[in-house]
């Protein structure tokens, strides 16, 4: 499989999306960045035409019009329905010959391991874990506490203003969290942080910058927000060891990915807690932070699709590695 067998990568998250189209010997010939892929809030069409404008964008600087294979990972494909919807939207482009669609952890945690084997865990805005072994997947369906999740950056900034709140109007114990949340914005008080963001004189968008606070909170020792870290950290190795167990990799030594803003961070109560607690519950797994662009991980599954020459995993990962 030469030169003329490319892969068009796709990592489309609901911020940004990074497209790249690679070789089958590793050389990457383009990159190209667009905005968020959001079909429950703009529709599959209109997600698809703004990921058409970034794919064409990377087509023409690599003077081509069309590729062998599509691997795509994008945000909102929870199910493998949605998986289905949203490949028939690709192959009705004409990018590639095939097409494979999968949920954008699956391009985090083939980013960080050499062949398509482990389980990887994603704390950004929410949190989800897939996890892959011998063709086999293992997954949740990641849709907020609907589906049973909690934590995530934006799950804990709420939970941190719960907390705030109640301390102090006196339903809840005392917090440092009444008074380190309201300062991060210049106020004076957890009612008037409710009240700016409720107003929206503070974008709602910018709650998740109260996740940092919190962790500093911890880290200066209070007792509710260490408890909050806790039990983040209990949430990411819940998960990965469902899914270790679903795979039968408990007995086995695997690599456990941690990505995601939250653990990519590295905040150490909330990393040393994870290391911990996976080595009482899984001791054969191997947590590693993954810091690597998730496209990287939806080329090495187009690679793992379309077979790749000798090499071409290497020469790929250092070029985003460098």
């Amino acid at each position: 499989m030469g030169l003329s067998a490319p892969v068009l990568a796709i990592d489309a998250g609901n911020s940004k999306t990074d497209v790249a189209i690679v070789t089958a010997d590793g050389e990457v010939l383009a990159t190209a960045r667009g905005g968020g892929f959001r079909p429950p809030a703009v529709g599959v069409h209109t997600a698809m035409e703004g990921l058409a404008e970034t794919v064409a964008r990377a087509l023409t600087t690599a003077g081509l019009t069309s590729v062998t294979h599509v691997s795509a990972c994008l945000a909102n494909a929870d199910f493998p329905v949605e998986e289905e919807r949203l490949a028939a939207a690709l192959r009705a482009r004409a990018w590639g010959t095939t097409v494979t669609v999968r949920n954008d952890t699956f391009a985090i945690l083939r980013a960080g391991v050499t062949e398509p084997r482990g389980v990887a865990v994603v704390c950004g805005a929410g949190i989800n874990c897939v996890g892959m072994r011998d063709g086999r997947t293992a997954r949740f369906p990641a849709l907020g506490r609907v589906s049973g999740d909690w934590g995530g950056g934006w799950g804990l900034s709420e939970e941190a203003l719960w907390h705030a709140s109640r301390a102090e109007d006196g339903r809840g114990a005392p917090t440092a969290l009444s008074h380190t949340l309201p300062a991060h914005f210049g106020l004076p008080s957890v009612y008037a942080l409710i009240e700016a963001l409720h107003l929206e004189h503070i974008p709602t968008v910018r709650r998740h910058e109260l996740t940092p606070v919190l962790f500093a909170t911890a880290a200066d020792g209070d007792a509710i927000a260490r408890t909050l870290v806790e039990r983040q950290a209990e949430e990411v190795v819940s998960m990965a060891v469902v899914a270790l167990a679903r795979l039968d990799l408990l007995s086995e030594e695997t690599p456990v990915l941690l990505g995601g803003g939250v653990l990519a961070a590295r905040h150490p109560q909330l990393n040393d807690h994870i290391e911990h607690l996976l080595t009482a519950r899984a001791p054969k797994a191997v947590p590693r932070v993954v810091t690597s662009s998730p496209v990287l991980g939806a080329a090495l599954l187009g690679f793992d699709h379309t077979g790749a020459q000798k090499g071409a995993q290497e020469r790929l990962r250092a070029y985003y590695n460098s």
